[in-house]
């Protein structure tokens, strides 16, 4: 069977609302677009309604301009309810069914809970697990239809906890070096003029210690930390090790 399928990406990341991603991995992707990596972007839910934003379609320009920004190619909405967003099985095959039209070697997905947040965040983060096995294993091609399985490289997670992140928290924490690319981010959530009004800009000043003081940890001038799920390997190790 022929599949009538959008050139493929090489890094999804996925967040439950639009400007998810830009808050906890938009540097990463905006290294890895200028970098000439096929970038692309998927919000489970439109994130709405929120107090001052006048509907869905305000936050829709909000999130093609900062992807825009980010250098990424794609965007893509599921269309889950916002606040309601639970882990389903179709929740999963809905996801699954983007990563084989996509087909992506990285995904980055949300790790871990956010306390006094939206739960939305937490689920999404199974929605994610579960939707990279349902993309490479046949078990799961009855529910996805007519999409050929896929196999996704290598998944990684991001956090949106504003908190101290030394490099003892974990063994298998990656940071990114976004130097470059910090302002890029910090521009790329600007564009949610409806979620981050001049009363909240405070939002930008955390955003920026965060990524200084990840940055201090890493031995660079700003990073972002992506949480690897196995410890990361090294085969080349010139670069690796030696920079």
């Amino acid at each position: 069977m022929s599949h009538d399928l959008p050139a493929a990406l090489d890094v999804i990341a996925v967040g439950a609302h639009p400007d998810d991603v830009e808050i906890g991995c938009g540097g990463t992707l905006a290294v890895l677009a200028s970098q000439g990596h096929r970038v692309g972007i998927i919000d489970l839910t439109d994130g709405e309604p929120t107090p001052k934003s006048p509907g869905p379609h305000v936050r829709f320009d909000e999130a093609q301009a900062a992807a825009r920004c980010l250098g990424a190619v794609e965007r893509v909405w599921l269309d889950l309810p916002n606040r309601r967003l639970f882990d389903s099985f179709e929740a999963r095959v809905a996801l699954a069914r983007e990563f084989r039209r996509f087909r992506p070697r990285l995904v980055l997905g949300l790790g871990g809970k956010t306390p006094l947040a939206s739960p939305d965040h937490w689920q999404a983060a199974q929605i994610i697990d579960a939707a990279v096995l349902y993309s490479s294993a046949p078990e799961w091609d009855e529910p996805l239809g007519d999409l050929p399985p896929h196999q996704i490289s290598r998944k990684m997670d991001y956090t949106l906890i504003f908190g101290a992140s030394g490099p003892w928290s974990s063994s298998a924490d990656l940071y990114v070096d976004i130097r470059e690319t910090l302002e890029t981010k910090l521009a790329a959530v600007r564009c949610y003029q409806t979620q981050f009004p001049p009363e909240k800009k405070y939002v930008f000043e955390r955003l920026r210690a965060m990524a200084l003081e990840r940055g201090m940890a890493a031995g660079c001038a700003a990073a972002e930390r992506l949480i690897c799920p196995r410890p990361p390997l090294a085969a080349n190790l010139g670069p690796a090790l030696l920079g």
